[in-house]
């Protein structure tokens, strides 16, 4: 559309100016998550982070495209250690794009856990095995209801 645009003389700004929020959204992401951990008094540094999702959207296999992929490379620049979960992408497919081992299941508690990706199987997580009292949830997508989390975009 950009293209077509500027071929007729045409500068889209409204085009472009979306483009760029979409492309600094991984980033507005993983500052919020670290905000919130800052004010929860959560050490960044080697924190354990999950991010729930990586495929370019919910209940489908395809990683191209995948937003996700900046949240997950911001969260690690603020030397979190991030697992990345998601039921539905190919967890060969996701090492070879990403250099990201996908883990195979939840079986610990995080200080942060980031929904990125609206998978139909994260509404019945048993959300007790990956929480504590003490852990950030941010709901990228708005998928859960409010009182499971602690911050939605």
């Amino acid at each position: 559309l950009t293209y077509k645009a500027d071929s007729l003389g045409y500068y889209p700004q409204v085009i472009l100016a979306g483009r760029r929020i979409n492309d600094n959204m991984g980033t507005h992401i993983a500052s919020r998550v670290i905000k919130l951990m800052t004010q929860h008094d959560l050490p960044i540094k080697n924190s354990k982070v999950l991010v729930l999702g990586i495929t370019f959207k919910e209940n489908c296999p395809d990683i191209r495209n995948s937003r996700a992929i900046d949240v997950i490379r911001e969260l690690q620049s603020f030397g979190a250690d991030v697992d990345v979960y998601d039921p539905h992408a190919s967890s060969d497919e996701v090492e070879h794009e990403y250099g990201i081992r996908l883990i195979d299941r939840l079986d610990k508690k995080y200080s942060a856990i980031v929904l990125a990706v609206s998978h139909q199987e994260f509404k019945k997580l048993d959300w007790t095995i990956i929480r504590n009292d003490q852990t950030i949830v941010y709901d990228v997508k708005g998928f859960l209801d409010r009182s499971q989390i602690s911050s939605r975009l």
